[in-house]
């Protein structure tokens, strides 16, 4: 009898275990990607999409954990099942798309070349100079992708952006090419640091999920009514100073993305 008892109460401890787990939603995000998320002064994570991901969390019923991981580890962490879902300003991408799901996008961005007040005007002036990128992103591949058109000596791979800035003040890369909202938002207080040109790539940002997760179709509907009820314009009111633009996935309902 006492076997028994003892039985239902480790079932119980584990089947309440097992519902708190799931009662949380676990988030990676590379955090010190300014301003999508990042650490403030007291050291709370902040930022666009951690204010989103808690507004998803919260429409879900759901208490949130943001898990710190370096950008290229959270492709294999959505795939794993180590986390729910990925966030960390990541472009919708057809190869990507083959390996793992997106909700709808939620920002239109572009890439863009950033370098020191006395630096390279433009990409023209990259030539025999080191570039760097992070790890694993859409600046990396077009970075690699155009090396050869644009001369570049080298390229050299950060995880984040706070150690390429710190390298590109002190000289050992010439010019830093990544998401052109993260440098815009960090650049603005920074005089000897400008963003010299925007570079079009077309890329759109989306919450990252494992492939075919059921998860990502909640949260695709999610977006939709945060989309609808002004939340996500105000949250880029508030980030980047102004309003989305009327046609931009920012405000416009739209599909999930599919592979081609």
């Amino acid at each position: 009898m006492n076997k028994l008892i003892q039985g239902t109460a480790l079932a119980a401890a584990l089947f309440a275990t097992t519902a708190t787990a799931q009662d949380v939603l676990e988030v990676g995000a590379n955090i010190g990607n300014v301003p999508w998320e990042f650490q403030d002064a007291e050291g709370n994570f902040t930022g666009f999409e951690v204010e989103l991901a808690n507004a998803v969390a919260d429409k879900l019923g759901r208490e949130i954990e943001i898990i710190n991981i370096p950008f290229n580890g959270l492709f294999s962490a959505v795939q794993s099942g180590r986390i729910d879902m990925a966030m960390s300003s990541i472009t919708i991408t057809d190869e990507r798309l083959k390996s793992v799901t997106f909700a709808q996008p939620y920002y239109d961005s572009d890439q863009s070349l950033t370098v020191t007040a006395e630096g390279p005007a433009s990409l023209d002036d990259m030539k025999d100079k080191v570039v760097g990128v992070d790890t694993g992103s859409t600046g990396d591949m077009w970075a690699t992708e155009h090396a050869e058109d644009h001369g570049f000596a080298n390229i050299l791979r950060y995880e984040g952006l706070a150690p390429a800035m710190l390298d590109l003040q002190a000289g050992r890369i010439d010019g830093y090419i990544s998401d052109i909202p993260a440098l815009q938002y960090y650049v603005k207080d920074k005089p000897a640091l400008k963003v010299v040109q925007r570079i079009t790539t077309g890329e759109k940002y989306s919450f990252m999920f494992d492939k075919d997760a059921a998860l990502a179709s909640d949260v695709n509907e999610i977006l939709t009514g945060l989309k609808e009820d002004g939340t996500l314009a105000a949250l880029h009111e508030k980030w980047f100073g102004a309003a989305p633009e009327a046609d931009t996935s920012t405000v416009t309902v739209l599909d999930m993305p599919a592979a081609k």
